[in-house]
């Protein structure tokens, strides 16, 4: 499984809209797998952060605000999103907020 977040100076970026940097997690078995990388983009835009997402094959996309349109899209795409997170990228990822109950 990939994990991305989107970023604004380390922290989750309040809009999905405006994200220029992303940071991309595998994770195995539960846990996080090597070391997370950072992915700058040439400017914001939703298009091409979706467009990032599928080629990066992302299952799960970590995110504060976002628009319904891309939110609806990616889920037609089979990617969980989890919207309207605050806070540090890398605690949301080692916090687990992404695991589902078992």
């Amino acid at each position: 499984m990939k994990i991305l977040a989107t970023l604004q100076n380390n922290d989750i970026a309040p809009r999905f809209d405006l994200t220029m940097e992303v940071l991309i997690a595998r994770v195995v078995r539960g846990r996080i797998s090597g070391k997370p990388r950072t992915v700058l983009l040439p400017g914001p835009g939703s298009d091409e952060l979706c467009s990032l997402i599928i080629r990066e094959e992302a299952s799960l996309v970590i995110c504060g605000g976002i628009e319904e349109a891309h939110f609806q899209y990616l889920v037609w795409k089979k990617i969980e999103v989890i919207d309207r997170v605050i806070g540090s990228a890398a605690q949301a990822i080692a916090s687990g907020v992404w695991r589902r109950p078992v």
